[in-house]
């Protein structure tokens, strides 16, 4: 999962994940405010608050994304408590990734719109414009569906951020 995160960054090395969270969200759109708390929490634990604007926002737009676009027209909306969206956190010393996997195939599409006061297709967008990259990829295996992520860099304990390798 963590190979299409090698963007013009340094390595990741998943043996060196510092801390990492995940959730099962109900197939509702309530989801989205139970994802922002969930993300709060755990950033807050993770002393990352540097970023948390722009990672409950992109948090909010993925997860949104997810239960609009990729459940089944058939999926209820009520009732469950853990449904087939995941909200997954990692964090690696100057890295936090976002990943949002939903039971679809199909890749997200950003929506080319002129029209900023919308209340929708802008979502990957601002995830394009708040994260410092992002992308998705499918999934394989046991697992089905795809997995869309978004990274952020995080400073360093030094107060300087990390370099991006172009």
């Amino acid at each position: 999962m963590l190979e299409p995160l090698r963007q013009g960054l340094p390595p990741l090395d998943p043996a060196a994940v510092s801390n990492a969270a995940s959730c099962a969200l109900p197939p509702r759109y309530e989801a989205v405010r139970d994802a922002r708390r969930f993300t709060r929490r755990t950033l807050d634990g993770w002393d990352t608050g540097d970023r948390f604007d722009d990672v409950c926002l992109v948090v909010s737009e993925l997860v949104t994304n997810a239960l609009r676009h990729a459940l089944p027209a058939d999926t209820p909306r009520h009732g469950e408590r853990n449904g087939p969206v995941r909200l997954h956190l990692m964090r690696w010393t100057e890295r936090l990734v976002c990943a949002v996997r939903d039971p679809s195939h199909d890749s997200p599409v950003a929506r080319e719109t002129d029209d900023f006061s919308a209340e929708s297709g802008r979502g990957l967008f601002l995830v394009d414009s708040f994260s410092d990259s992002w992308g998705w990829h499918p999934l394989a295996g046991t697992l089905n569906g795809k997995v869309v992520w978004a990274l952020f860099r995080l400073q360093k304990p030094d107060g300087t951020a990390e370099q991006v390798f172009e």
